[in-house]
């Protein structure tokens, strides 16, 4: 779930670390609330969060901002007026770790 996703923290990924396969990152993107998509080859996760205001999404990725630092994992932030682009993938490994979907469910906690 992903509460128990919140209870976690990003970690480093060492040197020959594996990618998720595509069967766990579905399974892990099931943990998730809001709808994330999975890329085709299943190398990152993205989400689209809708905002009233172009000042309410930028003040969402601000939020992102420190969080992301504070997990020392940082994900790519689109910014299309009021919607915001979060994509997520662990470049270390070339593909999606624990650690993207600890942030996502993060992320998305944020939002309450």
């Amino acid at each position: 779930m992903a509460d128990s996703l919140l209870d976690k923290k990003c970690v480093p990924c060492e040197g020959g670390t594996q990618p998720l396969t595509r069967a766990e990152a579905i399974r892990q993107i099931s943990d998730l609330r809001a709808t994330w998509d999975l890329a085709p080859d299943a190398t990152k996760i993205s989400c689209d969060f809708e905002f009233g205001t172009f000042r309410d999404a930028i003040g969402f990725v601000n939020k992102v901002a420190n969080l992301a630092e504070e997990e020392g994992h940082h994900p790519d932030i689109h910014i299309s007026y009021s919607i915001v682009t979060i994509e997520l993938w662990t470049h270390a490994v070339k593909g999606l770790s624990d650690n993207d979907f600890i942030l996502a469910a993060k992320i998305e906690h944020l939002l309450g």
